[in-house]
């Protein structure tokens, strides 16, 4: 398998993560000296507070995403590690986080690091459980699930107008959707989701056995990477 990822992208926004929880952390500071020592400033003292906080939070979703290794990039290379030469997987290259192209077909990964039980009901997924750290990570600092079956379709559709643009009016291939919880400690109960998920494990196996019904063909993947790889 070839992996292709926009590493600048990736060195830039860790920094910014690591910087922006620097200096949250000295404003916080900042907003505390100024209580103490001045509290007749109490205006300034509370705007620092304010935003030190909000930079905190900044920081830690910036650190989780991009700084913190092994990250979900990185996860997901090692859980396809072993796939034949055939595919490929583009991190941050693309309209899209996390895009697969290979025999099984162009696949747009959805990357989730939550814990806990996931559900689908009533339209809606939702996370639950994973103890008191999870759900304080879950206020603070950490991505909710948001809408995955909403975000699939708005990635696919960018991803489909970029191929579209690209392939000067050839028919543009199927192009999939697929959830993918990093941590294996999830569980999931997708109940009748419109869109596929599983564990990170169960991702390298799915796909081989995706492939088995050959989506695309050699020359179809290979002006695919074309495309994608002139980026």
């Amino acid at each position: 398998m070839k992996i292709i990822k926009n590493e600048k992208l990736i060195k830039r926004n860790g920094t910014i993560g690591n910087w922006t929880s620097l200096v949250a952390l000295l404003v916080l500071g900042g907003g505390m000296y100024i209580s103490f020592t001045r509290p007749d400033w109490f205006v300034y003292s509370l705007a620092c507070l304010v935003i030190g906080f909000v930079m905190t939070q900044v920081g830690m979703y910036m650190g989780n995403r991009w700084g913190r290794s092994p990250r979900r990039d990185e996860k997901i290379d090692a859980g396809l590690k072993g796939l034949h030469s055939e595919f490929s997987i583009y991190h941050y290259t693309t309209p899209t986080s996390h895009l697969l192209v290979g025999p099984s077909g162009i696949w747009v990964i959805l990357a989730y690091q939550q814990i806990g039980t996931v559900t689908f009901e009533k339209n809606r997924w939702k996370i639950k459980g994973g103890g008191f750290m999870q759900s304080y990570m879950r206020i603070f600092g950490q991505e909710g699930i948001g809408r995955p079956d909403l975000e699939a379709e708005t990635e696919v559709a960018a991803i489909k107008n970029f191929l579209a643009k690209k392939m000067e009016g050839k028919v543009v291939p199927e192009i999939q959707s697929i959830m993918v919880f990093l941590n294996d400690q999830v569980v999931i109960e997708p109940g009748e989701a419109s869109i596929r998920a599983i564990k990170l494990k169960q991702l390298k196996g799915f796909i081989r056995e995706t492939a088995k019904q050959r989506k695309l063909t050699s020359a179809q993947v290979q002006d695919l990477n074309h495309i994608l790889e002139a980026q």
